[in-house]
């Protein structure tokens, strides 16, 4: 590693910020990830200490009106076996999760019509007066603005939405052409005004990629300051465009973690099931790269293999109680705690 490296590092870490240029040297610098990892884990251990937060994942329907060219549930694959969940499943999800120590709940799927915003509202109302202790995150992608208002209304904490890549040519390439750039940064914008904790993120190693996409993203980031982001290997699915496609690494993987750690020392980092899908002991090095969140899966395990959005996904099969157990586990083994806490933001 060279003392350029060695200097873009050290004003990372002091400045949170490089240029698009800088961040693309980095990039193309593996030899620099056991440091990143060194200072990452010093910044988010400074605010965080050694909790590792829990959100209990609750897919509440495969059915999606979009094409995306990565995803497993998109319009076009005529063999996934569709399915919704009713509110009262939703509810008994939560329920159960509660039971188990969760304290913020995800409710993701794709963009199904059925979930209108009267729908959607009542079972975020609903879930919100049976455990007012907690916190709702939604993921429910690209909505009107008065659609996300009235959910916030309705008492969702949080929304997550990747923005998938910074680059608008590089989204033609991802998305079908009924999908737009400018309205996913819509909606973000529209999100972080209304009040909403807001997650973004991206894919690493999506067809098309380069160090200078990934370099936007992170300036991206930089800019927007998401208080969560997602990032996660691309892994293809069997009936996309993209089967054919090289997954991410987990190396890369781990390395923009912990930039993105530098960059925002208080952003909330998921340890991904992708990255665990892609090594067995993904999840940890994440956490060890920087990260701080875990999402074991709350769904009810007759549905969880077919919300595919990807080949080969791990804790398909395993019951709720099992997942958290098994994370549990896993974390007191490299150090760290799962912890009974909504998990907020902590603003610097």
């Amino acid at each position: 590693m060279t003392e350029r490296i060695r200097g873009l590092i050290g004003k990372l870490a002091s400045e949170h910020r490089l240029s698009e240029a800088e961040y693309a040297g980095l990039i193309a610098c593996p030899d620099a990830a056991p440091m990143l990892a060194e200072r990452a884990v010093a910044a988010r251990r400074a605010i965080y200490g050694d909790a590792v937060y829990t959100r209990g994942l609750i897919e509440i329907s495969n059915i999606c009106k979009n094409d995306c060219l990565y995803c497993g549930i998109r319009r076009s694959n005529k063999d996934v076996e569709r399915y919704r969940l009713s509110p009262e499943a939703i509810l008994a999800c939560a329920e159960e999760g509660y039971s188990l120590g969760f304290r913020t709940f995800v409710m993701q799927g794709g963009e199904d019509a059925h979930f209108t915003d009267a729908v959607l509202c009542g079972i975020v109302a609903a879930v919100k007066a049976r455990f007012p202790d907690c916190a709702v995150t939604l993921s429910m992608g690209e909505r009107s603005r008065d659609s996300y208002q009235r959910l916030f209304d309705a008492g969702a904490d949080r929304y997550l939405l990747r923005h998938e890549t910074a680059d608008a040519a590089h989204y033609a390439r991802l998305h079908p052409g009924e999908m737009s750039f400018e309205n996913r940064m819509r909606c973000l914008m529209d999100l972080r005004e209304i009040g909403y904790e807001v997650g973004c993120g991206f894919m690493v190693g999506s067809p098309f990629q380069t160090p200078q996409t990934l370099a936007k993203d992170l300036k991206f980031i930089e800019d927007f300051r998401p208080e969560m982001c997602g990032i996660g290997p691309f892994i293809p699915h069997h009936a996309t465009p993209f089967k054919d496609e090289p997954a991410g690494t987990l190396e890369q993987t781990l390395m923009l973690l912990s930039i993105i750690r530098l960059i925002h020392p208080s952003v909330l980092l998921p340890a991904t099931t992708a990255l665990g899908t892609i090594h067995p002991r993904g999840r940890e090095l994440g956490i060890l790269a920087g990260a701080n969140v875990v999402m074991p899966n709350l769904s009810p395990t007759g549905v969880r293999k077919q919300y595919e959005l990807y080949d080969n996904k791990i804790c398909t099969g395993d019951e709720s109680a099992q997942c958290r157990q098994c994370l549990d586990r896993r974390m007191r083994g490299i150090g760290y705690r799962l912890v009974v806490d909504r998990g907020d933001y902590k603003a610097l």
